[in-house]
């Protein structure tokens, strides 16, 4: 059986989740641990059966209040009538007595006809309500991590093109010196001759 389960402190534990995660500091964002995020929100998920369960319970109980009503005024009914069985000889006590009695009876059940509305129509808010934020909150975490997700892609192609840049640049040097080495030869050649002459100390 799992245990009873506060909406109210994991909505809270959700909201530090997301208060206390580390934030990018260059676009302003903030960075969420997507599994623990879905683990938060399937927590309260599963915690709204429960709060339906306990506005059940209210409904059941309001229900027995009803019926406890009823018994008490049907109670009161028959006493209305035994009393004015005793009193069978003066007729207008008699009909006034049932008069009083129908009229308790009609308002015992109008009362609580209209708890029992009044009840589940407060039960059904609290479903909406509850179904509605639960749905906010998904679409805000959602659009969240996608707004995350945007900005490292890009926060990983400038930093993509920055290495480019760099390679670019040695690639540069390295060309240059490739050249430079391949006009050194020819500023060896000794004048006249057309033959080389190893320069001591350059050759490895």
């Amino acid at each position: 059986m799992r245990p009873n389960i506060d909406i109210q402190q994991e909505l809270n534990r959700l909201e530090e989740m997301i208060l206390d995660s580390p934030r990018l500091p260059i676009w302003g964002r903030t960075l969420i641990d997507e599994e623990r995020l879905i683990e938060q929100l399937d927590i309260i998920r599963l915690s709204l059966p429960e709060a339906l369960h306990e506005a059940e319970t209210i409904v059941r109980h309001k229900e027995e209040i009803y019926l406890q009503s009823e018994q008490y005024s049907q109670e009161i009914i028959e006493a209305a009538e035994r009393r004015a069985a005793q009193m069978i000889n003066e007729s207008a006590v008699v009909r006034q007595a049932e008069m009083q009695a129908q009229q308790i009876r009609q308002r015992v059940q109008q009362e609580c006809e209209a708890i029992r509305e009044q009840t589940i129509a407060e039960i059904d808010q609290m479903r909406r309500q509850a179904q509605q934020e639960l749905e906010d909150m998904q679409r805000t975490a959602i659009a969240e991590c996608e707004e995350i997700q945007a900005g490292a892609d890009e926060y990983a192609d400038r930093s993509l093109q920055d290495l480019e840049m760099q390679l670019t640049e040695m690639l540069r040097i390295v060309r240059n010196g490739r050249q430079q080495l391949q006009l050194e030869p020819s500023m060896r050649q000794k004048p006249g001759t057309g033959s080389l002459r190893p320069i001591q100390g350059r050759m490895k």
